[in-house]
């Protein structure tokens, strides 16, 4: 029986594969058997609550091969059915990689390779941060284990390699990778590319590693997986060495790594694995066999669990909301809570967004995160000390030198549930993070990277470190909230609709240089995307729109044409995103259509042509110098930005 349930996931693999004529046959033949026991022997899930707070999490970080998951879902009883399967790659339920929110069961958007396994390591450390809040003797309510399956192709991307870095380090010993090692990759054989000797590898990275000489041994998986859960000071990894496209005459060879098997040697493969069974036919008492295995026995765990949850209310109530509260991830915030960090007159918004952090912090206990080794720069720093091994309770993750990593691991942390996760890093850095912030915006998650140290004002660390060209293409992801608030109150704006959001992640982008106040800058405005800031005395001469630290230079700006008989108004916009979600009553009457309209921002112009065709911006990179020579050298002064009005729209 477990032969014919084995084969059953690889069957179906092939089948959809087959009738979609795309996809990727090879691992699903390979790993079908180190599934199927982790699946029916480990995995604690409930297919009828697939948001069980106290699930195992399983991801598939090799996600080209969707149809394992696919059909194993399909077999256990989540909501993917055998029509879904047959639409695989098609419209529907069953796209080419898992979709977090689009296929039930699924726990992340996982296909770009070292995503799905860093995705892990956060939800690991989002486990071991709330069993250290809640759980009491006896009343373990938050106690599962992170498991994933990852090939070769993972391992060697340079995202994971910095998400295990940092497991190793934090001794996340509930975290189990199965690794699929079957020496093939797209190209040819692994050892073309990569010669690393594993078990020194991922020992020297503060891993337990186990070897599985034979990935058909069920027995020698087990005993692994049982070594594994044993292993509590250290993540573990086991290497199960695999046939890539097991049973076909391709076996062992990147011919079957990612394209359909075709029809006759899916025939082939159907003598070779003794099913003589039609395409998607499986029969009742291998449905039978996967619904005792897993589908009760994970309903045998979440009623226990739920049992636990009641006496753990009836024996500490007050803990028991605070988990309530963490599972709602609902916020109040009051912005009259924060007059005294905003009060002041010119500071860095990097400077204010610290502030306004460190209050939310404390008031919310479940918002954690940090930076990548830059909090004194930053101010992105969570509270009550340095998560670590000896300090679960700790708010305060300190990355390290990871950005790519930090931004998959926050939505981890996110996608596991019951924490607000932040991560922070120098703005320029945010192009190693773009790979997870657009899976943030892609699975609709609430992530939140605070990036400083925004523009050509950085000085003197120069081009390297001086955004230009990355406002433009952040605001260019669907979906994410890029807010670059101009002072005190727009940061303070930033942080609460960050919070409060559910659907959208979002980068609040600072300042390093200090910047004014701003009389009439305002929550209800910043939550609007643009609005008036400044408004003209009598009648609309044009308008100078600006984000950020520029639209202080455009309040200075307007006051120099008004003094050369121009009457201008001054319009912040911190957010295009938002913006662009109001009523065309309201984009008119903020920016109407006939108005002569200069856009100033230190960047580039690219996102800005939406909104008028005069951009006082930058097309070069910076350049080495103290920021006022930076800004008087690229031409960012009242004067010259009033010239250029002047010139060209008067």
């Amino acid at each position: 029986m477990e032969q014919k349930a084995i084969n059953a996931i690889r069957m179906l693999g092939v089948d959809a594969i087959n009738k979609a004529n795309s996809g990727h046959p090879g691992i699903v033949l390979g790993a079908a058997p180190m599934a199927y026991q982790l699946f029916t022997e480990h995995l604690n899930i409930n297919v009828k609550d697939p948001k069980w707070m106290n699930r195992d999490r399983f991801i598939l970080s090799a996600g080209h091969g969707s149809m394992l998951l696919y059909a194993l879902n399909h077999l256990i009883g989540y909501k993917v059915s055998i029509e879904d399967l047959k639409k695989f790659r098609q419209i529907g339920n069953t796209p080419g990689h898992p979709e977090y929110g689009h296929t039930d069961g699924v726990e992340t958007t996982s296909g770009p390779l070292g995503q799905g396994i860093s995705n892990a390591v956060g939800m690991a450390i989002a486990e071991t941060h709330l069993a250290a809040r809640f759980n009491q003797p006896n009343f373990d309510i938050i106690n599962h284990h992170t498991y994933v399956i990852c090939g070769d192709g993972d391992l060697q991307e340079g995202v994971a390699l910095e998400s295990m870095s940092l497991a190793g380090h934090l001794g996340l010993g509930k975290l189990i990778v199965l690794f699929d090692s079957n020496d093939i990759q797209l190209d040819g054989k692994v050892s073309l590319a990569y010669s690393e000797v594993h078990k020194q590898k991922f020992e020297a990275m503060g891993w337990h590693y186990v070897l599985v000489t034979d990935g058909n041994d069920l027995n020698a998986i087990q005993k692994a997986i049982v070594k594994a859960k044993k292993e509590t000071e250290k993540p573990s990894i086991i290497e199960i060495k695999t046939i890539i496209g097991f049973g076909t005459s391709v076996q062992g060879t990147s011919k079957v790594h990612g394209a359909p098997v075709g029809f006759e040697e899916a025939e082939f493969l159907r003598k070779t694995l003794s099913w003589p069974y039609a395409p998607f036919e499986v029969p009742a008492e291998i449905y039978d066999h996967y619904r005792k295995k897993v589908t009760l026995r994970g309903q045998r765990s979440y009623k226990k669990w739920q049992n636990l949850l009641k006496s753990y209310e009836t024996n500490y109530p007050e803990l028991f909301k605070l988990y309530q509260s963490f599972i709602k991830n609902e916020y109040d915030i009051k912005l009259d809570d924060f007059k005294d960090d905003i009060s002041v007159q010119k500071d860095a918004t990097r400077n204010i967004s610290g502030k306004v952090l460190n209050k939310l912090s404390a008031k919310n206990l479940n918002l954690i995160g940090g930076s990548a080794d830059l909090t004194a720069s930053t101010k992105a720093k969570g509270a009550d000390g340095h998560y670590s091994k000896e300090n679960r309770l700790a708010r305060n993750i300190n990355f390290g030198v990871r950005e790519h990593a930090m931004g998959a691991i926050v939505n981890g942390m996110v996608l596991h549930g019951g924490l607000k996760v932040f991560g922070g890093a120098f703005f320029v850095f945010s192009d190693y993070m773009k790979p997870a912030i657009r899976l943030a915006a892609i699975m609709h998650i609430p992530s939140i990277f605070v990036f400083s140290h925004d523009t050509i004002a950085v000085g003197e660390d120069g081009p390297t470190h001086q955004p230009i060209e990355q406002l433009a293409g952040l605001r260019a992801i669907p979906n994410l909230n890029v807010i670059r608030p101009a002072d005190a109150q727009e940061t303070l704006a930033a942080w609460k609709i960050a919070l409060e959001s559910k659907t959208t992640p979002t980068c609040i982008i600072l300042t390093r240089q200090n910047v004014d106040n701003t009389a009439h800058s305002s929550y209800e405005g910043t939550a609007h995307g643009a609005y008036v800031i400044s408004k003209e005395k009598n009648k609309l001469d044009g308008i100078l729109l600006a984000s950020g630290s520029e639209v202080g230079l455009a309040v200075e700006t307007q006051k120099v044409l008004s003094q050369a008989g121009y009457d201008v108004r001054v319009v912040s916009m911190p957010s295009h995103f938002m913006f662009e979600k109001q009523t065309q009553k309201y984009k008119k009457e903020v920016l109407p259509r006939n108005a002569k309209t200069l856009a100033i921002e230190m960047g580039s112009p690219l996102s800005w042509y939406k909104y008028t065709q005069h951009i006082y911006g930058l097309e070069t990179f910076g350049v080495s110098a103290p920021l006022e020579d930076a800004l008087e050298h690229f031409g960012f002064n009242k004067d010259k930005v009033a010239d250029y009005f002047v010139k060209k729209l008067a």
